[in-house]
């Protein structure tokens, strides 16, 4: 009997072993919590968290279609074609990336700008290329960037910088009514005077402020090339006027330079003119003395830039210039230059 009792019992038992570890095989596991991406207004619109950071993400860009039209070589608006294209046309691919975060120091930003020029398959006129990429951290900026003179007054018609873009060290203060900043530029493979042979790499020391108060801003921007030991200075005066926005600019150099080697000096004005709230009208001319720092010629150009919000997020921009190269003692010359483009901005 007790044999018996036994041998049931250990059966028993070990039917509910059995059942017990039969159960633990089928029971799911609890699903993870889903961490949906949440919306980072702390920086603008467009930004969102990084699942499991605190860093803010903003995606953006463009998508450009443009064609070039210019009678002749003179016409830098096209891609080079040769002589014996009037015109051209090319898409271009813009995808940026905008990360920042807050710290102890202040915000830490860190952008990229990739680009892509797609305007052919045939003789390598496309190709890929990181148009900016830095770290900023406190005021202070490193990387590769636009510089100061690559800003101009509104409208396409003026020129206002010679090379505009540089691996730079640069530090930024605005203070409100008036932001101040310096940098240095490594100059490298920029031929600024092919006459002296100054293509190796050099440095370059930039430096700008300015001031705003009320509707009026001034912008005074200087820079100097050590390999070339020459500098230039530029200033742009904007001013809300009646409909639009005036600006006037002028700009100065000591003998060719990485900053600017158009012409000894050279003045421009511009009058942005908002027609309506998707229509803008800006007339420009710019008067260049001493082309190529030669006295016996110079240059003037005149023309129109015409931008329309078609809807938003698309934008159409067509511009046109006439210009005319006197030279002194010889044979004057005009050309007439445009482009045409349609943007999708996301």
């Amino acid at each position: 009997m007790n044999i018996k009792s036994l041998l049931i019992g250990s059966a028993a038992a070990f039917a509910a072993v059995s059942g017990a570890q039969a159960a633990d095989a089928i029971v799911a596991a609890e699903p993870e919590p889903m961490e949906y991406v949440r919306v980072c207004d702390a920086f603008g619109t467009g930004f969102f968290y990084i699942p499991g950071t605190e860093t803010c993400l903003k995606i953006g860009g463009f998508v450009r279609f443009q064609t070039g039209i210019a009678r002749d070589e003179l016409g830098s608006y096209q891609t080079n074609r040769g002589e014996n294209s009037d015109w051209d046309s090319f898409t271009l691919v813009d995808i940026n990336f905008d990360a920042r975060n807050d710290t102890e120091l202040g915000t830490l930003r860190s952008f990229v700008n990739l680009e892509y020029n797609a305007d052919n398959d045939v003789d390598g006129d496309s190709g890929f290329d990181v148009d900016e990429a830095y770290i900023e951290l406190g005021g202070f900026k490193v990387g590769f960037f636009y510089s100061w003179w690559d800003s101009g007054i509104n409208g396409e018609t003026d020129t206002h910088g010679t090379n505009t873009e540089f691996n730079s060290i640069a530090y930024n203060y605005d203070g409100g009514t008036w932001r101040a900043g310096i940098s240095l530029d490594e100059l490298e493979g920029i031929d600024a005077n092919p006459a002296a042979n100054n293509s190796s790499n050099g440095l370059g020391v930039a430096g700008t402020v300015g001031f705003s108060l009320g509707g009026v801003n001034l912008d005074l921007l200087g820079g100097y090339d050590t390999e070339a030991e020459e500098g230039a200075i530029r200033g742009i005066v904007s001013a809300d006027l009646g409909p639009g926005t005036l600006q006037v600019l002028g700009v100065w150099a000591s003998d060719p330079n990485a900053y600017w080697n158009e012409s000894e000096w050279s003045v421009a004005a511009s009058y942005a003119f908002k027609a309506t709230d998707k229509l803008t009208l800006t007339p420009a001319a710019q008067y260049f003395g001493d082309v190529g720092f030669n006295s016996s010629i110079d240059q003037w150009r005149v023309g129109l830039t015409v931008g329309y919000q078609i809807v938003s997020g698309l934008d159409f921009l067509g511009t046109v210039d006439y210009n005319k190269i006197n030279v002194s003692g010889g044979a004057d010359t005009d050309y007439t230059r445009g482009f045409l483009r349609l943007q999708r901005n996301f």
